[in-house]
């Protein structure tokens, strides 16, 4: 397809079915990004993987994982290997109250690895949901405490954890905890509490079971109000 096919929509790598950025044996795609970078551009970004020390341990750590472990480790042990080759010591959890089951078992998997562990849950500082605006219509069917996730990332920041781990914070709750916490993070669990914490099964099925989502827009109350 071609941009002029349809001058109104903005083609990006979504739209790629080449993939010789990963490849590099055939030819780009005229919407590539990659096309369109200066060698200024790429050079500033590469000098950032290779001159800060940071950066480049875990880059380097991320790619050692991925090359070494490939298909035969599991995200938990995953993440015990990059831990321990960027020399985090202590690892904060980041966790939602429904998750605490989880994050004790990943917590005790993480101690017997050698890891200190500090654990916050998304009630930290328990408040009602309308203290900050949010209508209580919106309390009926998950109760009227809030999501606290800027509080749980101040608290892992006094920690000075080496490494967060987000387990099953919910959309937006996860942005605002990225957001406000110092240092790296990553995630164990993204939350979906209709397929089981498995989001991909979504677009796995979208073409049988959940082609719902390809035939039309989701009918939110956002979404109709527009």
């Amino acid at each position: 397809m071609s941009i002029s096919e349809n001058s109104n929509r903005c083609f990006s790598c979504t739209d790629c079915g080449v993939k010789n950025c990963s490849t590099r044996n055939g030819s780009y795609p005229e919407f590539c990004p990659t096309v369109a970078l200066t060698d200024e551009e790429i050079e500033k970004v590469t000098d950032l993987y290779v001159n800060n020390k940071k950066n480049n341990r875990v880059a380097v750590a991320a790619a050692e994982v991925e090359g070494g472990f490939y298909g035969k480790y599991t995200r938990v042990e995953e993440i015990i290997e990059f831990a321990h080759r960027i020399g985090a010591k202590k690892i904060g959890i980041a966790t939602c109250v429904g998750l605490l089951e989880e994050s004790r078992i990943f917590a005790q998997i993480l101690r017997l690895n050698g890891f200190e562990v500090y654990g916050i849950s998304c009630k930290v500082a328990s408040q009602n949901k309308t203290s900050i605006g949010i209508p209580e219509e919106y309390t009926c069917q998950t109760g009227p405490v809030m999501c606290n996730p800027i509080m749980q990332a101040k608290l892992l920041n006094k920690q000075n954890v080496d490494l967060n781990v987000v387990v099953g914070l919910c959309v937006g709750h996860d942005s605002l905890f990225y957001k406000y916490a110092n240092g790296l993070t990553t995630t164990l669990v993204t939350k979906d509490r209709v397929l089981a914490h498995n989001p991909v099964s979504a677009l796995y099925q979208a073409r049988a079971y959940y082609k719902k989502l390809l035939l039309a827009p989701v009918d939110g109350e956002a979404q109709s109000k527009k």
